[in-house]
């Protein structure tokens, strides 16, 4: 799938270097991430350079690109990730009892059992508004805003009160200078995790105190594809603010008292009037939290 979006522009920096765009591309992290990249590299003539971060590897390669951009140091940066669900993975999943047993994700619901894994292959184009307006191209959606925490809080349990979550989203804010009202939609990290959905929760009601705007995760659709996963939810988040229809939060059946967010249920839900802003969230292993704001273009 191939996005192109206008990254936000900062003030004149270096001249951006000769030579191929660079590819920053997220994998997992074994030992066929470098020979994959390197292939990729050889074939499109791109510069490739690897993140392995698990849950946020592409979410993170988006911050490095947006910042490129806005310095000045790149025009035009090509962003991608691939995940496609292999036994071994899905093993130490299962062992560690965190896949859904009924089969089904079930985000912020009462009676959610946990993940499960998916299949996602995503690129999408950062470029600056000069380099795209010189090419006669049509931007879809722009990186209003970004950030990164480690709240290191434990190696695979999130923080109780979400706080490095909520840092993130607060830098991202700050970034982009919006306040939380500005958000008319959140794509959540939302992976159906009983501990994962609690903490998330928190954060998003301790960003926004007067009530959540819109929620929902797409991983209740598509699935939890690691590394992958945040660029496909960043894809679909632009696709929702294009279309003007949120998704929904599938598979929910009941409230849960602790995670009180106006989740969007049943059906898509219109999108707020231009120019409110999309957020999506990501939060992986080991304390890691990034936050991605998009407005349309």
């Amino acid at each position: 799938m191939l996005a192109e979006a206008g990254a936000l522009s900062g003030p004149p920096g270096p001249r951006p270097a000769d030579g191929p765009e660079e590819l920053l591309i997220a994998l997992h992290g074994d030992r066929r991430a470098g020979p994959v990249a390197a292939e990729v590299g050889d074939r499109t003539g791109l510069r490739p350079r690897v993140y392995t971060g698990a849950c946020v590897a592409a979410s993170g390669a988006v911050a490095d690109a947006a910042a490129l951009i806005a310095s000045g140091r790149r025009e035009r940066v090509v962003v991608a990730a691939g995940y496609l669900v292999e036994p071994d993975t899905f093993a130490v999943f299962d062992a560690g009892r965190a896949l859904a047993g009924d089969g089904a994700v079930r985000p912020f619901s009462l009676g959610r059992q946990g993940m499960l894994l998916g299949d996602a292959a995503v690129a999408v184009v950062l470029e600056s508004a000069p380099a795209l307006r010189r090419r006669g191209g049509t931007a879809l959606a722009r990186i209003a805003g970004w950030a990164r925490t480690g709240d290191a809080f434990h190696v695979c349990r999130p923080h109780p009160d979400g706080t490095g979550l909520a840092r993130a989203v607060h830098g991202a804010l700050a970034r982009a200078g919006a306040a939380p009202a500005a958000v008319g939609y959140v794509n959540a990290n939302g992976a159906g995790s009983k501990l994962g959905d609690l903490a998330e929760a928190a954060a998003l009601r301790s960003v926004f105190p007067a009530g959540t705007p819109p929620v929902s995760s797409t991983k209740s659709v598509h699935g939890h594809a690691l590394e992958a996963s945040a660029l496909l939810e960043l894809a679909a988040t632009v696709g929702a603010l294009r279309a003007g229809a949120l998704p929904v939060n599938a598979g929910w059946q009941a409230p849960d008292p602790d995670c009180p967010l106006d989740l969007v249920l049943d059906r898509p839900r219109p999108a707020a009037p231009a120019p409110a802003l999309a957020l999506t969230v990501n939060a992986a292993f080991g304390g890691a939290n990034t936050a991605l704001l998009v407005a349309p273009a």
